[in-house]
């Protein structure tokens, strides 16, 4: 119920302000009693009054006549006030707005507040309080001149777009930022899909195209057993018209304290096929979700579902690529088997060398790359150097130095390797500059080659060649040992005798 004032009260607001030169004020509310009640003690203070029952009527009465403030409700049927206010400031940015409602709460309030309302008053409320409020907000627009006013309108509104441009550039930003598995990206579009609009309950559902259902991949929830076992499924008809029409949708129900009382759900597609959805229901403030939270979503689930297709075409093609280059170490294993075998050693010793570093696991996987493809170059080696028994002449020692190179050539095509390349050309460097193709030294040497030049020596004396037999590890250790800071690197030396 709203507080009514006394006779004597209403009188002396008629008293002290008789005009206020002809400032209109718009009364919304779906309560005829309310909007009528407000509207008599506004026009007995000697405001120009024009009444709405809901936001639609609102609008169009604001499309066509000009009016200094709006007192609206925030709960009404067809469009509720906070959404009333984002399509007011889209038309006069300047217009103030008083919010009133009579269901009251610390979310509502901000929400009111950040959509642009310059108050926010629960139910029941003082009418004399109303007016003093409307008096000062109403005298606030009139010191503007018209062309100050215009002025203001356009500031306003480039405000409102650089907050949307703000908005957009901060989901761009966090959907790059998901360089993880597809499961966690899929758990940081719903903590930033209900960021976005301060949703309650939140899902991304797959769907299975064989079976006809959907498969819940990530939830959020106040209710979680009921949001997935009675809401979810509830829900799936209009899950399937997203994923059939491949348009996202916003819902807006009438029915108060449902958990779908509102619902945003757009469809989640890669290469123009919808492979599942993005849905988000009921506002934690309790109002309706807007045209505008949800072009938030759709940018959201756009950007997140380009970001996935390109994570599974990049592993699409990763996969492709080391198959081949698999098969290529395959062949030297036909020729040698020694070079494959001795790639698998390297490559686990290396991985366990980078964990003992503390290596982040984006470097582990590239150092698995490298170590698996160290000595691919020897492909192009004959078989009279790669197999031969004895000491090498020093003519065939230049050729099989060249592997390094070749194994650079290979791979240089393939843009994905950048990294992985630099590893490989350089496993033969030495801490002195010693060492081969260029001769680097030091902390010149990229990180990953320093560590394979370890476990690839380390390896190369344990086991047993043509021309030599393997030695002991404690031997193998000493040598290590004796030529760090010479051939070798001290800390990853250090770093890898503690896998052993």
């Amino acid at each position: 119920m709203v507080a009514l004032p006394d006779i004597q009260k209403t009188e002396n607001i008629a008293d002290t302000s008789k005009s206020h030169g002809n400032r209109t004020i718009l009364v919304v509310d779906d309560d005829a009693a309310t909007r009528d009640f407000i509207a008599d003690a506004l026009q007995q203070s000697g405001f120009l009054v024009r009444k709405a029952a809901n936001g639609l009527e609102a609008l169009q009465i604001i499309r066509t006549d000009y009016c200094d403030l709006i007192i609206s409700d925030i709960k009404m049927p067809g469009m509720s006030g906070i959404e009333l206010i984002n399509k007011v400031k889209e038309i006069n940015p300047a217009i103030h707005i008083i919010m009133i409602t009579g269901f009251p709460n610390i979310d509502l309030s901000i929400s009111a507040i950040k959509a642009g309302a310059v108050e926010f008053m629960p139910k029941p409320f003082d009418i004399d309080e109303l007016i003093y409020k409307v008096n000062i907000y109403a005298r606030e627009g009139k010191l503007l001149s018209e062309d100050l006013k215009k002025e203001s309108i356009a500031t306003l509104k480039l405000k409102q777009q650089l907050h949307e441009l703000s908005t957009r550039i901060y989901i761009y930003d966090q959907v790059e930022k998901s360089k993880d598995s597809n499961d966690q990206i899929f758990e940081e579009m719903v903590d930033l899909a209900l960021k976005l609009v301060t949703g309650e309950n939140c899902a991304i559902l797959l769907y299975d195209v064989e079976n006809n259902r959907f498969n819940a991949k990530t939830l959020r929830s106040t209710s979680l057993e009921l949001y997935r076992h009675v809401i979810l499924p509830s829900l799936s008809n209009i899950f399937r018209e997203v994923i059939r029409t491949k348009e996202p949708l916003l819902l807006n129900s009438d029915e108060q304290n449902q958990i779908t009382n509102s619902l945003i759900c757009v469809p989640l597609m890669i290469r123009n096929n919808a492979f599942g959805v993005l849905t988000i229901s009921k506002k934690k403030s309790g109002v309706e979700f807007t045209e505008k939270e949800l072009s938030y979503v759709v940018t959201l689930s756009k950007r997140a579902s380009l970001n996935l297709e390109n994570k599974i075409l990049y592993e699409s093609a990763y996969t492709n690529i080391m198959d081949t280059f698999n098969s290529l170490t395959t062949s030297i294993q036909a020729r040698d088997n020694y070079t494959q075998e001795h790639s698998i050693r390297v490559t686990e010793l290396a991985v366990k060398t980078a964990r003992v570093l503390n290596f982040p696991p984006q470097e582990i996987e590239s150092l698995k790359v490298s170590g698996m493809l160290h000595d691919i170059g020897k492909i192009a080696v004959q078989d009279r150097i790669l197999l031969k028994s004895g000491t090498l002449t020093e003519e065939e020692l230049a050729i099989m130095k060249e592997h390094p190179v070749i194994g650079e050539s290979i791979l240089k095509p393939v843009l994905l390797f950048d990294h992985e390349i630099h590893a490989i050309r350089h496993h033969h460097e030495r801490w002195d500059g010693l060492g081969y193709p260029y001769g680097l030294s030091g902390y010149d040497i990229p990180l990953n080659a320093r560590i394979l030049t370890v476990v690839d020596a380390f390896d190369a004396m344990t086991n047993n060649r043509p021309y030599r037999k393997a030695m002991q590890e404690k031997q193998a250790i000493d040598e290590l040992r004796k030529h760090c800071d010479k051939q070798f690197d001290k800390l990853i030396v250090e770093a890898f005798l503690k896998t052993l």
